[in-house]
């Protein structure tokens, strides 16, 4: 049950605010005094204060209440603190909700208003507690990655990405295949330098070969290497990279760009561990983890006839699928930072824009980006000028600016921690008119 503290040295002020909030399942705890109020609050869970102004009868300057929300406020800078009282100087009232007073109501006050407010008020703060036992939550899970694996200095903060790095740590151990799927510039490879420095074979060597950087001419013999004279230029052995892999791992990038002559020799290396060089007729045994990696559709590939669909099964022993970097949101900022020098950091609103851009490169791209602002930049602040980029915006507008659209508010969300007051305020709305938008948009409060 939610607890509120009532601090006014009225007792017909806490019964009335008693029976109030007892109707509706509210705890309600009583301090007459700044001194008992401040020290109920050390010793109670008190989810939100209702504090009265005035604490002596021949007071009326509120000097009281100014100093116990400010000790309220240093104390616990979270708690929201609702101002009651039949003191009404304006611009006082005023300057404390500036400080971070939630409310101000004067007696008598509206039994509704005020029980809507507490309402709203601890919503807000059931969802903060949620978040942060989530964000403690993430913080220990990541700490024992961090802890238990060898990331390869990979930047994240997204729950996508912590749980596509779990899993790659898991399958790492197992002795199967792996074929990593995503767009262009998700960091494949990196995740192929995670998966084989948690592996069996993390002794070994890692050895990469992008299959769509070679002409198909030459694709046997940088897989399996070339005896002299076996082409043209051939003038000496040349090892292959199944040679240069042995007793670690082959990470074959592209793969679904190996020509079907060749794919038909990988697939009896894959499965009998032999092959010849070219040129050759000896037999030569290998043993190598293989990771694959493509950004192409294999399955529709295998339709069309340009993949071998026994390949695929062989490559596919479980398959690890990264998602673009528009769906880790909460990666952007953080890998922005890492692509930054360190002399430089980014200004406020160079990170809305970022948050903001869809980024069609990924990752790639937010590195291109940050290293070309980086230059741009005539001081150690990167603006939003020096990203160049255009920011997703909503066409609607009205008088007063941008409507801001679902990606906008979503990014607000993801950019303030779910806090959606901070949200609003970055969005230059109420917390109402950002509620209506939620609602309107199928957002979720929480």
């Amino acid at each position: 049950m939610p607890s509120i503290l009532v601090i006014d040295d009225n007792p017909a002020v806490a019964t009335a605010l008693e029976m109030l909030f007892c109707l509706h399942d509210i705890d309600v705890v009583h301090a007459a005094s700044p001194r008992h109020g401040l020290q109920r609050l050390r010793d109670d869970g008190i989810d939100l204060v209702i504090q009265d102004m005035n604490f002596e009868t021949d007071t009326t300057s509120g000097e009281e209440g100014v100093a116990l929300f400010h000790q309220i406020r240093s104390d616990h800078p979270d708690l929201p603190v609702i101002l009651l009282t039949a003191w009404t100087h304006l611009e006082s009232a005023i300057d404390l909700v500036k400080a971070g007073a939630v409310d101000y109501l004067a007696k008598p006050w509206d039994d509704r208003k005020l029980l809507a407010t507490v309402n709203n008020l601890l919503e807000l703060a059931q969802a903060q507690r949620e978040l942060a036992q989530e964000r403690a939550g993430e913080r220990r899970r990541r700490e024992a990655l961090l802890r238990d694996f060898d990331l390869r200095g990979l930047v994240f903060a997204d729950n996508a990405s912590e749980n596509m790095l779990a899993l790659a740590c898991q399958i790492a151990r197992a002795d199967i295949p792996v074929l990593i799927t995503g767009p262009n510039g998700t960091g494949k490879e990196k995740y192929a330098e995670i998966v084989h420095a948690n592996s069996g074979v993390r002794n070994g060597p890692f050895i990469a070969l992008n299959c769509g950087a070679l002409p198909a001419d030459l694709i046997e013999a940088e897989l399996f290497g070339a005896e002299p004279g076996a082409y043209t230029g051939a003038s000496k052995v040349r090892e292959g990279k199944f040679e240069a892999a042995h007793g670690g791992t082959l990470f074959l990038d592209e793969i679904g760009t190996l020509p079907l002559a060749g794919q038909v020799k990988l697939l009896r290396v894959l499965e009998t561990g032999r092959f010849q060089r070219l040129g050759s007729n000896q037999e030569r045994t290998v043993k190598v983890r293989i990771i694959s990696a493509t950004n192409a559709n294999l399955p529709t590939l295998i339709a069309s006839g340009s993949f071998r669909e026994d390949l695929f099964y062989r490559l596919n022993g479980i398959e690890l699928r990264l998602p673009p970097l528009a769906q880790r949101p909460r990666d952007i900022l953080p890998l922005a930072r890492h692509f930054l020098p360190a002399d430089k950091r980014l200004g406020d609103d160079a990170e809305r824009v970022l948050l903001r851009h869809a980024w069609p490169g990924n990752v790639r791209e937010l590195r291109n980006v940050m290293q070309r602002s980086a230059l741009l930049a005539r001081g150690d602040i990167v603006s939003a000028t020096d990203l160049n980029l255009q920011p997703a915006m909503s066409a609607t507008t009205n008088t007063h600016g941008d409507e801001p659209d679902r990606a906008m508010i979503e990014a607000a969300l993801v950019h303030n921690g779910g806090v959606l007051a901070q949200a609003a305020a970055e969005l230059g709305l109420s917390r109402q008119a950002l509620y209506r938008r939620l609602d309107r948009h199928g957002i979720k409060r929480d």
